[in-house]
């Protein structure tokens, strides 16, 4: 049997970024009886949303696997200089 124990609205926000990613904020049992955090919930909701809309989402190059793949094979390839050994 799991108990509820109450969380403080301090609690709450500060492990808010946590929830929201998760998607599990809207069923979180602090939500259901404060009304400030409701709010601030929706605010939070509602400047993502604008966020969002703020720039069309950018596809990156076609070739740009190909430009990471040689920029590695590049890094690999290139001598390593080891460091001076002191006896």
């Amino acid at each position: 049997m799991s108990t509820f124990t109450p969380m403080s609205c301090e609690d709450f926000q500060e492990h808010m970024a946590e929830l929201m990613g998760g998607g599990s904020i809207h069923s979180h049992p602090h939500l259901a009886t404060c009304q400030r955090c409701q709010a601030l919930l929706t605010d939070l909701e509602s400047i993502a949303e604008a966020a969002r809309q703020l720039l069309a989402p950018v596809e990156p190059p076609d070739d740009l696997w190909k430009q990471i793949e040689s920029a590695i094979a590049q890094e690999e390839s290139a001598p390593v200089d080891e460091p001076d050994q002191q006896g």
